[in-house]
């Protein structure tokens, strides 16, 4: 049987995942701010694998890359993995510019 707690509209813990929904716009003002949630769950060992949600999403800059690339770092330590999912073109075009496809799995 899965275990699922939602945390609240952002984190959701669902059989050892972290579901992370991404904001509109995932840019500087806000990305402190899920990284510091994720990694309190991620540390807090309630979670091996994150998978970052962008179904919202239709902005992301170079922090919206730290979030994933530092989560990334994180659960590879310990054999997790980090997914993207519902990653439109335009975000998916970030993604492959910056070089996370090798990294990060982006599920269609």
């Amino acid at each position: 049987m899965k275990e699922s707690v939602m945390i609240d509209s952002t984190f959701a813990i669902i059989d050892r995942h972290l579901m992370v929904k991404m904001p509109r716009e995932v840019d500087h003002h806000n990305a402190a701010g899920i990284r510091e949630q994720a990694d309190f769950y991620i540390m807090e060992d309630a979670a091996d694998h994150v998978i970052f949600d962008f179904e919202s999403t239709v902005f992301m800059d170079s922090s919206g890359i730290g979030i994933l690339m530092g989560r990334y770092k994180k659960v590879s330590l310990f054999g997790g993995r980090v997914l993207a999912i519902h990653v439109n073109d335009r975000l998916k075009k970030v993604m492959q510019m910056a070089g996370i496809c090798e990294f990060i799995e982006i599920l269609d």
